[in-house]
């Protein structure tokens, strides 16, 4: 994929002819042109199986004469796991448990009613679920306005999460920013639901005034990429299972 040539001008131009991932001691590591590829942190990027390697190889691969990090969402991913999760799991797993504070499918409009059926139609199946599954229990409202969580749940949301290895982790926080919920994040995690489907489901909302007043293209285009990501994610977590 080649970058637009204004966004090409600030990248760094690509410097290697192949990208694919070899089996070494401790996993799989992804290499440019047979070498290792380094995180940030300057470690060699190595991953539990070939089925995740071979999806950051597969960026790497995509890029066109310009390297675009915009393209290349399971890389940052699992360089952010790699070097940063170690020390911040608990940070990561308070996050988690931020969102089911103030969680997306929690929020149901007062009207009109059309939307209205549509949330509930669309999020009922994933609170209930979550709370059997998960004893993440969470009370829905109307409006804007959170209402206080049980902090059982919180706990609960919190504890999954910390149980998690580093690159699960990652990824469920970063769902959870992705999806605005603790409980789509986790449905994607779990296989609930997949990645795609639980992006129209955050997206229930704009979807409703869309339909109502339409959408312009620098919107549609965020949309878009969004959703690249979120199918991203959901690749990940399948490589993981």
């Amino acid at each position: 994929m080649t970058p637009a040539p204004d966004r090409a001008a600030g990248l760094p131009k690509k410097f290697y002819k192949s990208a694919g991932a070899a089996a070494v001691e401790g996993g799989w590591r992804v290499e440019l042109d047979g070498r290792p590829l380094k995180t940030p942190a300057k470690q060699d990027l190595v991953l539990p199986n070939d089925a995740l390697a071979g999806l950051v190889a597969k960026e790497w691969a995509g890029q066109g004469d310009h390297i675009d990090p915009a393209t290349m969402p399971l890389t940052r991913l699992v360089n952010v796991a790699l070097d940063r999760t170690p020390a911040a799991r608990e940070e990561l797993a308070a996050e988690v448990a931020k969102y089911a504070e103030t969680d997306l499918v929690c929020h149901l409009a007062d009207s009109p009613a059309g939307l209205r059926e549509r949330q509930e139609a669309g999020w009922r199946p994933l609170r209930e679920w979550a709370g059997k599954k998960l004893d993440i229990v969470l009370v829905p409202v109307e409006g804007i306005i959170a209402s206080p969580q049980p902090q059982a749940s919180l706990q609960a949301a919190h504890d999954h999460a910390l149980s998690r290895d580093d690159l699960t982790l990652t990824g469920l926080a970063w769902a959870c920013g992705l999806y605005g919920s603790c409980v789509l994040a986790y449905a994607v995690l779990e296989g609930e639901v997949d990645a795609g489907t639980a992006f129209d489901l955050s997206r229930i909302d704009e979807d409703w005034q869309i339909e109502q007043w339409g959408e312009d293209e620098e919107a549609a285009e965020a949309a878009r990429a969004r959703r690249r990501d979120a199918e991203a994610l959901g690749a990940f977590f399948r490589s993981l299972r």
